[in-house]
């Protein structure tokens, strides 16, 4: 069951809008975090419900680029442009980007994932350098995200 918690607080380096995501995987720890670092699997579940992830670059190591486009269903992209600030396998990854293509609307990533009696608990933490419709949108879109990787992960 999905849970989530957005508030304001300090972020690294600013003030900024903080997002608070937690979910519990029926898979385990290597598998989640697999198809959370093969651009093959991520562009089959990353999005929003409807939208579709086009993955240009995902070099997951320490300053490794990530880039990639979200295709919304009504055919408008959402592009984020970053990379990788930390990545210890299978426990972690923190990266840092713009979104939108505005540099002025940074977001802070860390993800952490848990072993769970076989289980993953994956815990999502973003920190937004700018308050806007997509950061006040931002905890129902992650829970449809994370719904498609329920989904996904019962495929693969």
């Amino acid at each position: 069951m999905p849970a989530s918690d957005a508030r304001t607080t300090e972020g690294p380096g600013q003030a900024g809008h903080k997002l608070i995501i937690t979910r519990i995987f029926n898979a385990p720890r290597e598998l989640v975090f697999k198809v959370w670092t093969d651009p093959a699997h991520v562009a089959q579940w990353w999005g929003p419900s409807g939208f579709k992830t086009t993955i240009q670059e995902m070099d997951v190591r320490p300053d490794g680029h990530w880039r990639y486009t979200m295709r919304g269903p009504d055919g408008k992209d959402y592009p984020f442009d970053g990379h990788y600030v930390e990545v210890v396998k299978p426990e972690r990854l923190v990266f840092d980007g713009t979104i939108h293509g505005v540099p002025s609307q940074g977001v802070w990533t860390e993800v952490t994932f848990a072993e769970q009696e076989g289980k993953t608990m994956v815990t999502v933490q973003q920190v937004y350098s700018f308050e806007s419709a997509a950061t006040r949108g931002a905890p129902i879109g992650w829970n449809q995200q994370l719904d498609r990787l329920t989904a996904y992960l019962i495929k693969v």
